[in-house]
This record gives structure tokens, C-alpha cells and sequence, in this order.
């Protein structure tokens, strides 16, 4: 089951997905974590999602790691297809929550209520990828899956 959870193609096509999902969603989850990038850092975004948006503590912090962990497993192609199901169902239940109802479209102009899932959808389609392609090239699911 390792294995086939390891598996992946020498394809450099996979490893330019998984890095460029790593780098967009990296800043996302270090300003959850961290409070880098104007961010509100863990206690602010905990206080958040709990109070302000009645989430569960255990589902918050689930998606304040798998923000800030899962480009860090990207990054490095460790637990690729891992990562990319766990970003892509995070990613996808934020869009439902929050972003639905504000429409397909990111709120270039400033005259939507909040930001659109436009780009919620296309972290889906990057994890999906991942998840059916794995890490690709220079991913360290590659090696340890040569290895075995």
C-alpha cells in the first residue's frame, strides 16, 4: 500500500504542479500559523474560525495544518498524493463555507461582498492531479519508492 501510495511518473510536468501549489498555498498557511504575510497568526485565526465562525477547534486546527504542513510535504514530494487530497477537500470545503456565495469570480474590483471560488477550484484541479499523478520529478516519494 506504501508503495502504491509513493508511486509517481519521472515526469516533470507533476513536479511543476506540486511546486507551484506548494508556493501559492505556503503563504495562505503561514499566515494562519505563523502571522506572516498580514496574517493573524494561530491564536487570531483559531479565535476565527471558533468564535467568530462557529467552526469546531479540532476542524480548525485540521485546516490550519494542512495549510501550513501540506506545501511543506509538497515542497519537499513527501506524501504528495497525501497532501494534495487532504489541501484539495480542505481547499473545496473552504469554498463551500465562505466563498459560494460570493460567486465564481475574485473580487478584482472591489464591488463583491468577498472573493469568489475561482480560485478554490483551481487548488482542486492542481491536487487532483497530484493525487492521480503523484510527485513527479525530484520528489522524495520517487526516491523512496526507487529504493523499495
Amino acid at each position: 500500500m506504501l508503495a502504491r501510495l509513493l508511486a509517481t511518473e519521472e515526469t516533470a510536468s507533476l513536479m511543476v504542479l506540486r511546486l507551484f501549489l506548494a508556493l501559492v498555498m505556503f503563504p495562505h498557511g503561514a499566515q494562519k500559523v505563523l502571522g506572516w504575510f498580514g496574517g493573524p497568526g494561530f491564536h487570531g485565526t483559531m479565535e476565527m474560525f471558533t468564535k467568530m465562525m462557529g467552526i469546531p477547534y479540532l476542524f480548525g486546527l485540521m485546516a490550519v495544518l494542512t495549510e501550513f504542513v501540506g506545501p511543506l510535504l509538497l515542497a519537499a514530494g513527501l506524501c504528495t498524493r497525501l497532501a494534495a487530497l487532504v489541501m484539495g477537500i480542505e481547499i473545496a470545503v473552504a469554498a463551500l463555507l465562505v466563498h459560494l456565495h460570493n460567486g465564481f469570480f475574485m473580487n478584482w474590483t472591489g464591488r463583491q461582498a468577498g472573493e469568489g471560488f475561482e480560485y478554490h477550484l483551481l487548488v482542486v484541479g492542481m491536487s487532483l492531479a497530484l493525487l492521480i499523478g503523484g510527485g513527479g520529478r525530484w520528489s522524495l516519494d520517487r526516491l523512496i519508492s526507487r529504493r523499495r
